[in-house]
């Protein structure tokens, strides 16, 4: 590898500075660092975008629960036609509203006061289904984190094993192995697995705090359904059933 000589001129009197070691770098662990840049606006954008998600999704669900909880029939809220936009809670209770609201209407215009057990297990698989098509669309997008965790240490330390073995061939080439003209290659080596550190640290703690909120959110998903399907058995399915 070569090495202008005013930088080498330079780093013997002071510390490389990180243009410096940029200028020392080979084209392999620039082009490394660049893909890793692309990694961490991914990585910032996602944990951004989904914490501004998970923090809307859980005020919205302390509302509606509240509500929920104060309506007289399980039907009272989805009768109103009102639209909760983000709130996990209130599509897991539309769609369940929407499988009791098709099994009462009667097809001669009436409305049963009664559903069957047949109809009312229906009811709580479309429930079940709700919620898991909820967790996933929470869920969506952090598969991009967990490739930065995992991926961006990897192209870091590939990117200085490959500008350890160019700066090797160059002492190779030249016959000379000595601290001044090993040290700068081997910084230049270096900054790609800072730069893969510096994307995967960040994404691993973001990751971890939005699969904590995940889990919250889904356990609260799975909780209403519950209560849903308490309230549903209660007021629509016979005693004697």
């Amino acid at each position: 590898m070569n090495f202008p000589l005013g930088v080498l001129a330079a780093a013997g009197e002071q510390k490389l500075s990180l243009v410096q070691i940029w200028s020392l770098a080979t084209p392999e662990a620039r082009v490394i660092i660049m893909v890793l840049l692309v990694f961490s606006i991914f990585a910032w954008s996602t944990m951004a975008a989904k914490a501004v998600q998970m923090r809307r999704a859980k005020r919205l669900n302390f509302h509606f629960e509240g509500e929920f909880r104060a309506q007289k029939a399980v039907l009272d809220i989805f009768q109103r036609r009102l639209e909760v936009d983000g709130c996990p809670l209130f599509s897991v209770y539309e769609d369940g509203c929407r499988e009791i609201d098709a099994r009462v209407n009667a097809p001669d215009g009436s409305r049963k006061v009664h559903l069957s057990l047949k109809a009312v297990e229906h009811i709580k698989r479309a429930l079940e289904g709700a919620v898991a098509r909820e967790s996933l669309r929470l869920e969506s997008g952090l598969i991009l984190l967990a490739i930065a965790v995992s991926g961006a240490p990897f192209l870091g330390l590939l990117g200085t094993v490959w500008g350890v073995m160019d700066t090797f061939g160059g002492v190779a080439v030249k016959q000379k192995a000595d601290l001044a003209a090993m040290a700068p290659g081997v910084s230049a080596a270096l900054i790609t697995t800072v730069a893969g550190l510096l994307v995967a640290i960040p994404s691993m703690f973001g990751y971890n705090w939005l699969v904590h909120n995940l889990r919250v959110l889904t356990v609260e998903l799975d909780n209403f359904a519950q209560s849903f399907a308490s309230r549903l058995e209660t007021e629509f399915l016979k005693e004697d059933e």
